[in-house]
């Protein structure tokens, strides 16, 4: 079998290229491929009478990097069918070589790695910085920025033109500040070695860039970084630990609950009334109760925030065929049905024994009675039009009605309370949230109860004091006014 044999031809110029590798290019009878002509070394051996072939036409014929590597790797293929050949890159061929991954995939040929100089070696001397410190490699044309983190010395290769550089600084922007330090490190170890510290905003400004450069990101400080979810974990088990909060270190889930509660209502609150900067504290507050209550699971050893977010992460997979997987969907509706089906499923194979168990008891009564008049409605127990359900309002207002003529408390209690189950059934069928709806109508008694406040104190008057008649006065004001 005919093979690929790789070499690394390092990452400045002839002088760190290992004499046996230089033997090896300057004595072989087999055919030199080389993935890019721009490299000093090929400059040096060019000029000593090597021959060889490139790939450079393939990068210019074609905008997507995989799509370069691909074809490279498929006519390394097809040479290599005829004789064993020799396949040059820059640096060590096990360092940012995505061509050199996909030769390794194959199995219908044997590749071997020769080996060479990583600049990374280079790159450290020339920074001064200890990678056991903690060290992230990244490659500028494919990377996401979630895959960053600050808190490690990061270096970004290839580098090589200034829409790159640009497309790094935009990145960077979104988490560091404009004049967080940058440094362009330029043919490290070689004699054209140059390094330039600049502020990140200015990096894909005025500064020259080439196919040796990469840019390393300083890191950053904690206080710097107060908005990415690890800062807010690491303060979450602060506050709980040994030199902590008191008033969070004796907190448990059921201590919490109203807390949930109440920041659950002040988020809703801060959405009616379409305040965006008050919506974000709120979803902060809410966030809040969700680390208190995993940290209190990864204290008491029975589960952490890890185990919360993979369980979103992987209902949302299951649920969601159509995204993740292969299932068509038309529209909405399907969705709506292929959820149902889904979430049955996963109910079916629990322990729950009844449908109307999956109806929270902790849920206000506005919310327990729409949940468990939707899951009855799943199995064709309701109503398909109007008339019946606002003749069954009638028919629990009269036995209201009929309950006060008998005077008997505990029967107009329950009386009472059909009119209102029913009231939330008609208000579901007209796709009306019920407990959303009560509380608009609560925050508009409020509005116009305190209009009526403001008006009498206005007047020097005492609310206690005035008629009836008066408050409809102002109440009717109010009104008007909204």
């Amino acid at each position: 079998m005919n093979k690929i044999e790789v070499i690394g031809l390092g990452a400045g110029d002839i002088n760190q290229l290992s004499l046996g590798t230089y033997r090896k290019l300057t004595t072989t009878k087999h055919p030199i491929f080389v993935r890019t002509i721009d490299h000093p070394v090929l400059d040096a051996l060019t000029e000593e009478g090597l021959v060889f072939s490139s790939f450079d036409d393939i990068y210019q014929a074609n905008e997507q990097f995989e799509v370069v590597y691909l074809e490279i790797v498929n006519q390394l293929k097809t040479a290599a069918k005829e004789e064993t050949i020799i396949y040059a890159v820059p640096g060590h061929p096990m360092l940012a070589e995505r061509t050199v991954q996909l030769l390794l995939e194959e199995t219908e040929i044997e590749v071997e790695i020769i080996g060479g100089q990583s600049y990374l070696d280079d790159l450290f001397t020339a920074i001064k910085i200890d990678p056991i410190e903690g060290f992230q490699f990244l490659d500028a044309t494919s990377f996401t920025r979630s895959q960053i983190d600050y808190r490690n010395h990061l270096i970004f290769c290839q580098v090589y033109d200034r829409m790159i550089a640009s497309e790094i600084k935009l990145t960077l922007l979104e988490d560091l500040d404009h004049d967080h330090l940058v440094t362009i490190a330029e043919a490290v170890g070689s004699k054209g070695e140059r390094l330039e510290t600049i502020p990140l905003v200015e990096l894909d400004q005025g500064v020259t860039l080439s196919n040796l450069t990469s840019v390393y990101i300083h890191p950053a400080q904690e206080k710097d970084l107060n908005h990415q979810f690890f800062r807010l974990r690491d303060v979450i088990s602060q506050l709980r630990g040994p030199n902590g909060c008191p008033w969070d270190q004796k907190q448990t889930h059921e201590s919490l609950r109203p807390y949930l509660i109440e920041e659950a209502y002040e988020l809703l609150d801060a959405i009616d009334q379409e305040d965006d900067d008050a919506i974000t504290e709120e979803l902060g507050d809410v966030l809040l109760q969700v680390m208190l209550h995993s940290q209190i699971g990864e204290d008491n050893g029975y589960f952490t925030i890890d185990d919360v977010i993979s369980s979103i992460v992987n209902k949302m997979i299951r649920r969601h065929p159509h995204v993740f997987g292969d299932v068509q969907v038309s529209d909405e509706s399907d969705v709506l049905r292929n959820w149902q089906e889904i979430k049955a499923n996963e109910k079916r194979s629990g322990s729950n024994p009844s449908m109307l168990d999956r109806v929270p008891d902790a849920a206000s009564a506005l919310i327990k009675a729409e949940g468990l008049q939707k899951e009855a409605a799943k199995v064709g127990f309701d109503w398909s039009s109007a008339p019946p359900i606002w003749n069954k309002v009638e028919e629990e207002l009269a036995e209201v009605k009929e309950a006060i003529e008998s005077t008997d408390s505990r029967e107009i209690e329950e009386e009472f309370g059909d009119v209102l189950f029913a009231i939330v059934n008609l208000a579901r069928y007209y796709k009306v949230n019920s407990e959303i709806a009560l509380e608009k109508t609560n925050q508009k008694f409020i509005r116009r109860f305190q209009y009526m406040e403001k008006k009498v104190r206005e007047q020097k008057m005492d609310i206690g004091q005035m008629t009836l008649e008066e408050l409809d006065v102002l109440w009717n004001e109010s009104k008007i006014r909204g």
